[in-house]
């Protein structure tokens, strides 16, 4: 999986208190935004970063702010889990916001 800056990658990393979203251009290798449970507006909405709810209100706010910076489509890489849970929860949201990938 491969990132341009047309279409960069989007990389998500989880823990079991947290959950992480980065987006990447590989071809300038360079991160372009990133974003993660700990932020304050995402500690603001919810109580604990490692649910299913928090991943949801990190994508909802993700979605915005990538769409905000001019990105609209994106790869995403789930960087080998698997998609339920809390990588689907993110993903839906980021769909919910506008974001194609």
């Amino acid at each position: 999986m491969r990132g341009d800056a047309q279409r960069p990658r989007l990389v998500i990393r989880r823990s079991l208190k947290h959950f992480h979203g980065e987006v990447i251009d590989d071809t300038a290798a360079r991160c372009l935004f990133s974003l993660s449970t700990t932020s304050k507006e995402i500690k603001q909405k919810v109580h604990s970063g490692g649910n299913i709810k928090a991943a949801a209100a990190l994508g909802e706010i993700f979605s915005t702010k990538l769409k905000a910076k001019g990105f609209s489509r994106i790869v995403f890489d789930r960087a080998g889990y698997l998609y339920h849970g809390r990588v689907k929860a993110f993903a839906d949201a980021l769909r919910k916001g506008g974001l194609e990938f």
